[in-house]
């Protein structure tokens, strides 16, 4: 319930309307891009490479899943993994070009294109697309139906959980224009909370569906592995003593040692060293010649 002392409130003075309406530019990293309404704002077709698989992402923890589960697949033999990687800046508000929404509707990366189909199918939200790749080169989805449920459990909890951590702990603690105690302390708790979670599970299991790294661990990694190594959201690892879970953190260092994870985070990555940024992804010996310290 809305406090009803406006002296209370934050900004001092402020009552929720009866009705809400969008002021444009309210402030923050996302003020220029984000908006109450979908569609295209602009006409733009997306570049097509010479792979099936096109892949319009952003190095983010959403979009490193599905270039770890590539590379995954290219390190297990699958050629037909093979893949182009575009950059979609949705800092600059690539993701509202029409070619983008014509492949995901709700303008979020990652997105995938697959057109080796008779139709090119096109696949959005990076669990769908897990999925969608572990079925069409039957892999890391546990084939044994306690591990195979389990792998599937986990990778929901994932999408399910996410939001909390990105929208809500990371968007407050590092892109709010201001810092709100309230909004920090109600995300922090839920972020601990979640990693406790996976802490006790990890207990007594080497992977999330148990003794097989599966695509619950790749949709995972990216958010609870590289929060813990204070990869994303600045010093925010530190800020929920991460490292204080042992089972995640012995977790999170066999999976990020694992050379297909290193070439998957590296791609259509922004942030970080020149070294570990390769904007674009279109052959393997892009890795040794087009990262952005050798362009």
């Amino acid at each position: 319930m809305t406090n009803n002392n406006p002296a209370e409130n934050f900004p001092a003075g402020y009552l929720a309307p009866e009705v809400w309406s969008w002021e444009p530019g309210n402030g923050g990293q996302f003020a220029t891009i984000n908006r109450p309404v979908a569609g295209a704002t602009f006409e733009k077709e997306l570049p097509v490479g010479k792979h099936p698989l096109q892949l319009y992402s952003l190095g983010t923890p959403n979009g490193i899943k599905v270039t770890i589960m590539l590379e995954e697949l290219l390190a297990l033999g699958h050629k037909e993994a093979e893949y182009d990687a575009w950059l979609i800046n949705i800092f600059t508000g690539d993701q509202f070009g029409s070619g983008f929404v014509d492949i995901n509707p709700n303008s979020k990366i990652p997105a995938l294109v697959d057109r080796s189909t008779s139709k090119p199918t096109h696949v959005f939200e990076s669990g769908s697309i897990l999925m969608y790749l572990a079925r069409k080169f039957d892999a890391f989805l546990p084939k044994e139906h306690k591990a195979h449920t389990e792998a599937l459990n986990w990778l929901f909890w994932q999408m399910g959980s996410a939001p909390f951590v990105g929208g809500g702990f990371g968007h407050f603690f590092l892109y709010a224009p201001i810092h709100i105690k309230y909004a920090i302390d109600r995300f922090a708790m839920e972020a601990k909370r979640q990693f406790d979670v996976l802490d006790r599970h990890l207990a007594n299991n080497r992977f999330l569906a148990g003794d097989e790294y599966s695509i619950a661990d790749m949709a995972a990694w990216p958010w609870y592995g590289q929060l813990a190594r204070n990869e994303i959201y600045g010093n925010g690892g530190k800020f929920l003593e991460a490292d204080s879970y042992q089972n995640v953190a012995r977790w999170k260092d066999e999976i990020g040692e694992r050379p297909a994870v290193k070439r998957g985070r590296m791609v259509n990555r922004m942030i970080g060293a020149p070294s570990e940024q390769l904007h674009e992804r279109h052959d393997a010996s892009d890795f040794e010649t087009k990262t952005q310290d050798k362009i």
